[in-house]
């Protein structure tokens, strides 16, 4: 991103964003006979590419949030959490194995199984190592010289 734009935004990324992306529709809008350079062009791409995958990564990680941390949620609440509109949030939810009740306008979240991904779970890559047994006498002796250690 420029640095021009980057000082004007004040570095904040969502304005600096915004900002950029006005500047190329602006470029665009304003070019002889309405068509752009291919650089302005390539950078107008870039930005929508950017902001489509953005929200669309927000979202799904809302939704395995929303799953998580509630049994039911009111479409509106669950709307406004992921940023759609209250059909298209339903629809979601529907498609992703949830139930969505139309009469008290509650959806019920499914519970991410041990098998399906979660954003927030912590997945090893491998199980730990098992720890070795300590043989009977060998613990008697650490348990001997703990209560030694206290007493003194």
């Amino acid at each position: 991103m420029p640095v021009a734009v980057m000082a004007a935004a004040g570095g904040s990324s969502a304005h600096a964003h915004r900002k950029l992306l006005e500047q190329c529709e602006t470029q665009e809008l304003e070019a002889p006979g309405g068509i752009a350079t291919p650089p302005v062009y390539a950078q107008l791409l870039a930005l929508y590419l950017l902001h489509n995958d953005m929200t669309d990564a927000t979202r799904r990680r809302a939704f395995g949030l929303v799953s998580q941390a509630y049994t039911s949620i009111s479409a509106d609440d669950f709307a406004a959490f992921v940023g759609l509109p209250v059909e298209e949030a339903v629809k979601g939810v529907l498609e992703q194995g949830w139930q969505a009740d139309s009469s008290t306008r509650m959806v019920m979240p499914k519970k991410p199984g041990p098998q399906e991904p979660s954003f927030n779970r912590f997945h090893p890559l491998s199980e730990p190592a098992p720890v070795p047994p300590i043989p009977n006498e060998q613990q008697l002796a650490r348990l001997t010289d703990y209560v030694a250690f206290l007493e003194n």
